[in-house]
């Protein structure tokens, strides 16, 4: 099944003491272009996210958003050991030169020391990166997993109108062989009487040159080849939609050569309704053009 370029997913999760919202969006791109906004100091979050985002899309302009916040009340306090070294270093280094001294001090008690500057504080958010960068990973594969079902839906419903598209292709292409086989037969007409009148009206005419020149405009009006071409292409779109996969870029390069081929139709037409018919090709094959630039 084909996929589009276009797509849409986003939730929330939480890990105390963090929060987050995640948003994962594309659009249309020639090739794959990841633009990552998540937090520098979370360590392997955006190779890790890279890896994941690749190995779902392979064109399109992705952007992946990460809102991450931190509930500091949550957060608690935690002792900073070397601090509380510091401090009862320093206090039996007092309380040995008091008793030297002969002053007699009162015990310290562990609420006036863990009042003390820097010996209790908040944890910071390296202490947290490398279990929040675990969570993360894992809590974005399901955002990650709505995201490309999305792709995939849209990328049916696009198969439904290029497929509907190509059987319009496949009717005019019918129509057009139709009209040029009546045409071959009126055009030989027209040929005889035209060589005919020439050789009547010209004295000393070559009559085998003068045939040269008419069936020589007979080859460049014949679209056979034209018809014939329109039918492999829509054979070979065919083909594309139903393997799947990225295959945008062939279908691209198809709508290229379906485009030359309608346009020669109707260079070579000289008939009012087979012009016609050409115009109609050109319209839904510019309309095939634009839904395939969706696709991967």
């Amino acid at each position: 099944m084909i996929k589009s370029m276009t797509g849409f997913a986003s939730a929330s999760g939480a890990d105390a003491p963090f929060s987050w919202g995640w948003e994962v969006r594309s659009v249309n791109g020639r090739g794959l272009d990841l633009r990552l906004r998540v937090p520098d100091w979370v360590d392997g979050l955006e190779a890790g996210l890279r890896k994941k985002l690749g190995a779902l899309a392979t064109r399109g302009n992705v952007t992946c958003n990460l809102r991450l916040t931190r509930d500091e009340a949550m957060a608690g306090l935690v002792v900073n050991d070397a601090q509380l070294a510091t401090v009862l270093g320093a206090l039996q280094e007092i309380e040995a030169r008091a008793m030297d001294a002969g002053v007699s001090l009162a015990p310290s008690k562990a609420t006036d020391i863990v009042t003390m500057r820097g010996v209790l504080e908040q944890p910071t958010y390296a202490d947290d990166a490398e279990s929040l960068c675990t969570a993360l990973l894992a809590d974005v594969d399901h955002v990650l997993a709505d995201f490309d079902a999305m792709r995939h839906r849209e990328g049916a419903a696009l198969a439904e109108v290029l497929t509907a598209q190509l059987n319009e292709v496949e009717t005019l292409t019918a129509q057009a062989a139709t009209l040029t086989q009546a045409r071959q037969d009126e055009m030989a007409t027209n040929l005889r009487n035209n060589l005919s009148r020439i050789m009547d009206n010209s004295e000393g005419a070559d009559a085998d040159r003068v045939a040269q020149e008419l069936a020589m405009i007979a080859v460049k009006t014949d679209i056979t080849e034209e018809i014939d071409r329109l039918g492999a292409h829509v054979s070979a779109a065919r083909d594309l939609l139903a393997a799947g996969g990225a295959v945008g870029r062939k279908l691209d390069f198809l709508m290229q050569e379906f485009n030359r081929e309608a346009n020669t139709l109707c260079s070579k037409a000289q008939m009012k309704a087979l012009t016609s018919i050409g115009l109609a090709l050109k319209a839904v094959i510019d309309q095939m053009r634009e839904q395939v630039q969706n696709v991967e």
